[in-house]
């Protein structure tokens, strides 16, 4: 079955297919880093690596973007507030974004690109759109004309009047429509800002992230997502601006946006006393705890942050290591038995069911919660077999899945994958290993057959070789 995302910009699923066969470019906004990260954006780079994960176990090869928006009105106000340059203020908030990041293990994105390295390439792309007449300037500053666009608020599913009701739209005189947003702004002598063609400034949000996208990803994306709330105006504006430049359709294919998170059913606020930052959550729980937490509900849907969801999160993470360490620990004990070969095959096929309803499951627009229950079901079934002490075969095929599929969630970073392979299996990968290093794939491929033909399948991944399959 092919994987079927669900599309924003259609309000329906859809069958994964990237504009490049098997390349899936994605593209995720950032952080603003004014502050430290919270929660809600752990909730969304979770949702995100997870998704990166699967698609590179299905096969494809993935370049993820996640850009830094390092100049910003947030981050302007908060350096005037703390008496730091706004520049320096959000690379100490970048670095902070970092190390928040990898505490949660994350797949690293391949490019980290942020605003002000990159305003050359903002700036052609106003230009452009000036020479173009989608845009236009008003005393330094310049607006995206929103009239041109016939199909305004696709994405939202909203008419201009709709967004107007529903939105605060910033009054300015210099517009032409009330509509229109902003692509540069001039700036004082007090401010960061730039030269270009338009006297000193800055550029507006939105046209970051399509400059920058197109920089790495091309002039269409695979996917592009975020959290709930970009749909509008972010996203929507930042469709119109990169179509009106490119004149290419769509700008993205699939539109992914993630759910809001909610401590104890209220929005989180400073001023409600529940923000809660990833550098206080992680002093209390572990990254893998917050992690199956958020895998518990599909990623487009509301997650309710509590104490008690965490701890309960915590006890059935125990849980499923301690399958993990009884079904290694009984292959390197061999106090097993060889069972008949109805039950060792009755064995096998339940395993195989519950990987199937796993994949399944993820197939359906990554619905990590179903397949999560097929996950859990696959934990009791190692320990039935555990008890049962059937073949070291049924064991490891069991282990393996259990690996295989963990991977795919993020989980049991604490051990190395594939630790009951026999030696002889271990010396081929380590051969083989060392043929991807010098780049001899001719040399590689062929140890990979000669290893199928054992019964080993192996899924090369970011973490390394694992074996993934052993029949």
């Amino acid at each position: 079955m092919s994987i079927q995302v669900y599309n924003t910009l259609t309000g329906r699923l859809e069958p994964f297919q990237p504009f490049s066969g098997d390349k899936a470019n994605v593209y995720v906004c950032g952080p603003t880093v004014y502050d430290y990260s919270h929660i809600g954006h752990a909730r969304t780079y979770l949702s995100f690596d997870i998704i990166i994960r699967y698609l590179e176990y299905k096969g494809y090869k993935v370049t993820y973007v996640v850009n830094i928006t390092d100049i910003d009105d947030k981050i302007i106000n908060r350096a005037k507030e703390t008496h730091e340059d706004p520049l320096s203020l959000s690379k100490r908030f970048e670095q902070a974004f970092f190390e928040d990041m990898k505490g949660f293990h994350l797949r690293p994105a391949n490019f980290y690109p942020r605003v002000s390295d990159h305003m050359q390439d903002i700036i052609a792309m106003v230009r452009d759109l000036i020479r173009k007449q989608f845009a236009y300037e008003v005393d330094g500053d310049v607006y995206f004309d929103v009239t041109k666009i016939r199909d305004f608020g696709k994405l939202s599913h909203q008419s201009l009047d709709q967004m107007m009701a529903g939105a605060r739209v910033e009054i300015d005189r210099k517009k032409k429509s009330p509509y229109d947003f902003a692509l540069w702004k001039h700036t004082g002598e007090d401010e960061p800002g730039w030269e270009s063609p338009w006297g000193r400034g800055r550029p507006g949000w939105h046209i970051e992230c399509s400059a920058m996208s197109m920089k790495y990803l091309g002039p269409q994306l695979d996917i592009h997502g975020g959290a709930k709330d970009l749909v509008f105006p972010h996203h929507e504006n930042e469709i119109v601006q990169s179509e009106s430049y490119t004149g290419k359709k769509p700008f993205v294919k699939y539109w992914i946006h993630t759910g809001f998170l909610t401590i104890n059913g209220q929005k989180m606020s400073k001023s409600l006393g529940n923000f809660i930052t990833i550098r206080d959550l992680l002093k209390k729980h572990s990254p893998e705890s917050f992690r199956l937490f958020v895998l518990s509900t599909h990623y487009r849907r509301p997650v309710d942050f509590s104490e008690d969801g965490l701890i309960q999160a915590k006890a059935t993470l125990e849980r499923m290591y301690e399958t993990r360490d009884r079904l290694d620990n009984l292959v390197k004990s061999h106090d097993y038995k060889e069972s008949s070969p109805k039950d060792e095959e009755r064995l096998l096929e339940e395993v195989s069911e519950a990987r199937e309803k796993f994949l399944m499951g993820m197939d359906n627009d990554f619905n990590s919660a179903i397949a999560l229950a097929s996950f859990h079901h696959l934990i009791r079934l190692g320990n039935k077999i555990v008890d049962l002490k059937p073949s070291k075969k049924v064991i490891e095929i069991a282990l393996n899945t259990i690996n295989e599929l963990g991977w795919v969630f993020g989980l049991f970073r604490q051990e190395k994958k594939g630790s009951v392979v026999s030696n002889d299996v271990k010396a081929l990968i380590e051969e083989r290993d060392k043929a991807r290093k010098r780049r001899d794939w001719k040399k590689a491929d062929e140890i990979r057959e000669r290893l199928r033909k054992m019964g080993v399948t192996l899924r090369d991944s970011p973490d390394g070789t694992a074996i993934v399959v052993e029949s």
